[in-house]
């Protein structure tokens, strides 16, 4: 995480109040990602475009999380959780993240994710498994 946030301050600033910016189709496909989501990740938009989002999942996240989130958007509804996501080169960040549909005529048409990123990474493991234990996830990993 460190690598991140030093990459940040010459091109994004602290890090603080940065909001990260997807939308996917309703595969989980990259639609779009702002720079911010490119920076955090080490992946150029071009890499990003038409991936599954799940090219940033973390190996150690719970499957039964994502498969919570889905369950969530799918019936229209907004997933609020803390994620740690995985970079390009390996290493990994967390963030605060809502995603949630967007609708066109009744019918979810995509959806978009809203993510702010947690530099203590303590806070972040904790808030974590307060989350997890809330939701009846088991998580083992780090």
């Amino acid at each position: 995480m460190e690598n991140i946030v030093e990459g940040l301050k010459g091109n994004l600033g602290s890090g603080k109040n940065l909001v990260i910016i997807s939308e996917t189709d309703l595969q989980g496909n990259i639609l779009t990602a702002n720079d911010p989501f490119c920076a955090i990740s080490g992946y150029r938009r071009d890499e990003l475009i038409g991936s599954p989002h799940n090219i940033i999942r973390h190996p150690t996240m719970p499957k039964e999380l994502f498969k919570q989130l889905w369950a969530t958007i799918q019936r229209g509804d907004v997933f609020r959780a803390i994620i740690k996501n995985r970079a390009k080169d390996g290493n990994h960040y967390w963030v605060n993240a809502t995603i949630m549909p967007v609708f066109h005529g009744g019918e979810i048409v995509r959806y978009v994710g809203g993510r702010h990123l947690i530099l203590d990474e303590n806070f972040a493991e904790d808030q974590f498994k307060k989350q997890m234990s809330n939701l009846g996830v088991k998580w083992s990993g780090k």
